[in-house]
């Protein structure tokens, strides 16, 4: 097929697809069999699955607006995406453990949610990850062994032949970062001027024992991002029983008894509800997740009568446990430019703390630009340069999402709660001692001048870690999975004490993936929807 017909053939797709979802969108039904809320990394991988079905009529709600965008499709462009109107722009609490700073807590707002906004890195996590998230779910689906299995069934893998681990037949494609930079190159030779072995992919057999280093895998296609939306979804929009309703926010769940029936939906000013006849699936991330649970009368009790919303169900854990990988961001001057290449990030390193652990407890992530804190930038940002970002895989402390206000419109209260646990502390001065010796490694000698941040020669205190503290943007746990009381969902991701009703996103992760939560929400994704199919046998 030549290449006229290939565009032909999409650009008749596109026509079809739009022409489809206007009519859709312009005459909503009063019902549908399932209502998947939010459309970002597994609410696009659960709509898509279900819509498969031609019998099910799939309503996917979203709040922000379209990925039509270059910053959204333009790898090298995702920095423009934060802070804009694809950004939530939540605002974590000040922070006493980093000395009153309040961080920025960026999510994905639009179609693809964080997979249309973030980095485009895809880890599967480590194999100790999914065996505890067995373990804590009672479920052995959820263990390594398992998933391993899922991702070789919805990759699409580019690199060097890996049958054991990767796939080649599914709709996720997946690459090593192209034509990498040479600085990326040096960080890989650095790691093992240290020690840390070097592997062909950050995934796979790399991530089942101590960790090691290697280029990263994208999911980049013909320089274009990928997301999981245009990988799963998207595909499917000429379909008429999949309607993608965007600019729509979901205000609450809605019950009949304990059982959910629909949605209350606000788009352009009107609210009104649209029902489910079978499910309804949140999926809207682990800050928005826990609002919208609670808006819905799901949580703990006094934290619900405390704002006047009618308790459906006490589930104390609803919007506690929040988790994110916090990171401690060091720069590099360069002897001369050098510009960055793919997403600016195409090298990442997992590694330990101490010797005796068998799975690694850091995780590092090279970027061939300068990006320091609001603090650290009084040090010095050289005008060219590249940053390091080293954080703790395994943060042992732990944040919560709360309430505002009974108005769905209102921002949630963020508080991460970052550093707040000692051992995060002693793990962080390791991991910045670490980072520091990757950068002074006789590899970068030939691109790198000095350490500008936190500067040769300046010790590093327990102000810097303070002062120097981002985050990753892995926001997760809140409405976690288990078996005790604090568990929000079962191992089939239903909600407590409800029916009708599940969570699947990042939120229902016990603990957060060692590595980016793009890859683990695609698996949720998958497995929520499964877990749908298998129940109303579709």
């Amino acid at each position: 097929m030549t290449d006229r017909n290939v565009t032909s053939e999409t650009a008749d797709f596109e026509r079809r697809a739009r022409e489809n979802q206007v009519r859709l969108t312009a005459h909503l039904r009063p019902a549908y069999d399932f209502i998947v809320c939010g459309a970002g990394s597994s609410g696009s991988v659960i709509a898509r699955r279900l819509a498969e079905n031609p019998d099910c009529r799939v309503l996917l709600v979203e709040a922000g607006g379209s990925d039509e965008s270059e910053s959204v499709l333009d790898p090298a462009q995702w920095p423009a995406n934060l802070a804009s109107e694809r950004d939530w722009g939540f605002q974590a609490e000040p922070n006493p453990h980093l000395d009153g700073r309040a961080l920025s807590m960026s999510m994905g707002k639009g179609l693809g949610g964080g997979s249309s906004i973030n980095v485009m890195v895809w880890a599967q996590g480590h194999r100790s990850d999914w065996d505890h998230y067995a373990a804590a779910s009672g479920d052995p689906g959820w263990g390594h062994d398992a998933v391993r299995q899922i991702y070789r069934c919805i990759e699409n893998w580019q690199g060097k032949p890996d049958p054991q681990y990767r796939g080649t037949g599914g709709p996720v494609w997946v690459q090593p970062a192209g034509n990498p930079s040479p600085l990326a190159g040096a960080l890989l030779d650095a790691a093992q001027e240290l020690g840390i072995p070097r592997f062909d992919s950050p995934n796979g057999r790399m991530m089942e024992g101590e960790g090691g280093a290697a280029y990263t895998d994208l999911l980049v296609r013909d320089g274009r991002r990928n997301s999981l939306y245009r990988a799963y979804l998207r595909p499917l929009a000429d379909r008429p029983n999949l309607t993608i309703l965007t600019d729509t926010l979901v205000r609450r769940v809605l019950f009949d008894g304990r059982r959910a029936v629909g949605v209350e939906i606000e788009r352009n000013g009107e609210v009104r509800p649209v029902m489910a006849g079978n499910e309804v699936i949140v999926s809207t991330g682990a800050i928005n997740t826990p609002k919208l649970l609670m808006l819905s009368g799901l949580g703990d009790r006094a934290e619900l009568a405390r704002h006047g919303i009618p308790l459906v169900e006490h589930i104390p854990g609803v919007g506690k446990n929040l988790q994110d990988h916090v990171a401690f961001c060091c720069t590099w001057e360069y002897h001369r430019p050098l510009a960055p290449r793919n997403s600016g990030s195409e090298a990442t390193l997992y590694w330990k703390t101490r010797p005796e652990l068998e799975a690694p407890d850091l995780l590092f992530c090279q970027v061939e630009f300068p990006v320091p804190s609001e603090r650290t930038a009084a040090l010095g940002v050289p005008e060219h340069g590249w940053t390091m970002f080293g954080g703790l895989a395994r943060p042992q402390s732990r944040g919560e999402v709360r309430l505002t206000s009974s108005d769905p419109h209102a921002a949630p209260i963020v508080d991460a709660n970052m550093l707040s646990d000692p051992a995060d502390v002693e793990a962080a001065r390791v991991c910045v001692a670490l980072t520091r010796e990757l950068g002074a490694a006789a590899a970068f000698r030939p691109f790198v001048k000095r350490e500008a941040i936190p500067g040769e020669g300046n010790p590093v205190d327990d102000r810097f870690i303070r002062d120097s503290a981002v985050t990753y943007w892995h926001q997760s746990g809140t409405a976690r999975m288990g078996r005790d009381d604090m568990a929000v969902v079962d191992a089939a991701l239903k909600v407590r004490g409800v029916e009708g009703l599940r969570v699947a996103d990042g939120s229902i992760l016990p603990r957060v993936s060692t590595g980016n939560t793009q890859a683990p929400c695609a698996i949720v994704g998958e497995r929520a929807a499964q877990f749908i199919r298998d129940t109303h046998g579709i």
